[in-house]
């Protein structure tokens, strides 16, 4: 048999191992269905179905009869999820089918784990071993969706992951033209000077100190349908310019750029969907660097809608360069805009790194997206553009802060500053994602990872009407 692509089920064959997932509550009842030298061996070996808990049951010619994968307690399900792809790194490399009493949710949930636990970044350390254990797609999902969501989540992983190095602005202008290029997509780029002669002062404004010039990608696909427009932030390093950050906080920074690696990997499972959409997506990718010719604190800045801008801090950066963006998206009058952007440290305090916050002015779409998170476990929660703040990112002597003083509601005053430059589209919804798993977790290894995107797939759909 030849082996599967990570990302992918393994076609079903004859040889393929029963692989049964067992819950602990299940297991005297489940116990009770099977051959009795499976009640003999996992009796004797005192298999208790723990949540990641393997048996390998022998034949009697010393061959793998089937396997056994525990799925823990209730509790343990609540409170984690992609329990079952832990058994991935675990298995003997073989194909498995695997038996189960999981409802179809569920199942959705473990076998997208299973795929995503073939995941690893070793660009720069020895090759792991190309072969590992495949599972053919279980009955009663949507295989190929489940594969393409993979996928996609792989390439969001490896944007975030690679060094800043290596994925600065000209970098991340290959990798998306790579991604227009598969998928027969048209793009445009607008880089260094040529942005203030396009009218996006911003974008300029906050990569000019970089020896990289800072640019405006702009790729579209589809012809006909509802119009959607996806924004991230590709800051591919940021210093934090003038206002330094302390080491500690910049060696992270290569996620920066998270906004944009979120939003192509949401664009590569549309448009692997073939959904019937006219499909933008706007990602200013800019190094924000410290040079002699760098912003300062204290400049008044004039963006794309014409509002000026006080910078009272120049590490908050991210706001800017996405304003000039949204500020371009809406003139197109898009049905649907989402923006997507490592933005605060606010939004780490207020709901930790594993739950995105999201704003939006419209209720019917955020109950969609609620409803898809909970569905796909892809955890989001809605913060309130809340009025009163509006006042905080008002200076005095521009019409805008970029970095209000007092540092209480950072992620809901950065959220009220970009709204400012959003107008004439339906639906609007802005997400201040982490980007990044502090430590392993089932099928999210340490480093980049996804968020809100697999929710937005789910929602979507419905939000556009197709």
């Amino acid at each position: 048999m030849s082996i599967p692509q990570p990302f992918r089920f393994a076609p079903d064959t004859p040889d393929a191992i029963d692989l049964h997932l067992v819950a602990a509550e299940d297991l005297a009842t489940w116990l009770g269905t099977q051959a009795q030298h499976v009640q003999t061996w996992l009796t004797a070996t005192g298999f208790a179905a723990k949540s990641g808990e393997i048996a390998l049951v022998p034949n009697d010619a010393g061959g793998l009869a089937c396997a056994v994968v525990g799925h823990g307690t209730l509790r343990d399900r609540t409170r984690g999820r992609f329990l079952f792809s832990v058994a991935r790194a675990r298995l003997p490399a073989k194909c498995y089918k695997l038996h189960h009493n999981l409802p179809a949710v569920a199942l959705a949930e473990e076998a997208l784990g299973w795929l995503l636990a073939g995941y690893s970044y070793r660009a720069h350390a020895p090759a792991p071993q190309t072969d590992m254990a495949h599972l053919v797609a279980p009955d009663g999902v949507n295989a190929e969706q489940l594969e393409i969501i993979a996928q996609a989540e792989g390439l969001t992983r490896d944007l975030i992951n690679t060094p800043a190095s290596q994925m600065g602005p000209q970098e991340l202008e290959e990798a998306t033209r790579q991604l227009a290029a598969r998928f027969g997509a048209t793009m445009e780029v607008t880089t260094g000077d040529a942005l203030l002669a396009q009218n996006l002062p911003l974008i300029h404004t906050v990569g000019r100190a970089s020896d990289r010039a800072p640019r405006l990608l702009d790729l579209r696909w589809g012809a006909t349908g509802p119009k959607l427009t996806l924004v991230g932030k590709g800051v591919c390093f940021d210093t934090g310019g003038l206002n330094l950050k302390p080491g500690s906080s910049m060696g992270l920074m290569k996620k920066d750029m998270g906004g944009a690696a979120t939003v192509l990997g949401l664009a590569q499972m549309i448009m692997a969907s073939g959904w019937p959409v006219q499909m933008r997506v706007l990602i200013p990718a800019v190094e924000n660097a410290v040079a002699g010719n760098a912003m300062r604190p204290g400049d008044v800045l004039m963006s794309r809608k014409g509002l000026t801008v006080e910078v009272n801090n120049t590490d908050a950066e991210g706001r800017l360069v996405l304003a000039d963006a949204l500020a371009l998206a809406s003139e197109d009058a898009p049905d649907a805009l989402i923006c997507m952007a490592t933005l605060t440290g606010a939004a780490r305090v207020a709901l930790g790194a594993d739950v995105a916050p999201f704003y939006t002015h419209d209720s019917a779409f955020a109950q969609a997206l609620m409803a898809a998170s909970a569905r796909t476990r892809d955890p989001l929660w809605q913060l309130p553009l809340h009025p009163a703040y509006e006042s905080q990112i008002e200076p005095g002597i521009a019409d805008l802060d970029n970095a209000p003083a007092g540092g209480m509601a950072g992620s809901i005053t950065a959220a009220l500053f970009l709204d400012r430059f959003v107008e004439g589209t339906a639906r609007f919804a802005h997400f201040d994602i982490y980007g990044h798993q502090p430590s392993a977790a089932p099928a999210r290894p340490k480093g980049g990872v996804g968020q809100g995107a697999r929710a937005l797939f789910a929602a979507l759909p419905d939000v556009l009407g197709l």
